[in-house]
């Protein structure tokens, strides 16, 4: 059996009183830690995910497939016009 062992670090943080207040009446203040550590995830997750696009942009100029803007939307409604029925979700 494997267990995983998460770390927990004590910071202090200033926050606007009413920030604080609003996450204690959300999520209690017993459970304050865990509702600002699943924030920071989010966002953290939202930040790499932009960083991702800004250094991607423009991997595929030149791309013949895509010589033009309106190229770029031809098709993707192609594809899209191509899906029959719902789309499935992902399995990682």
């Amino acid at each position: 059996m494997c267990h995983t062992v998460r770390m927990s670090v004590r910071t202090n943080l200033l926050l606007p009183e009413a920030l604080v207040a609003e996450v204690d009446r959300v999520a209690g203040r017993r459970g304050r830690s865990r509702y600002v550590a699943e924030a920071l995830a989010l966002r953290l997750e939202r930040d790499r995910r932009l960083a991702a696009i800004r250094e991607a942009a423009g991997a595929w100029r030149g791309h013949p497939l895509f010589t033009t803007s309106d190229a770029v939307v031809d098709w993707v409604r192609e594809g899209r016009a191509e899906r029959s029925g719902p789309i499935e979700p992902r399995r990682d």
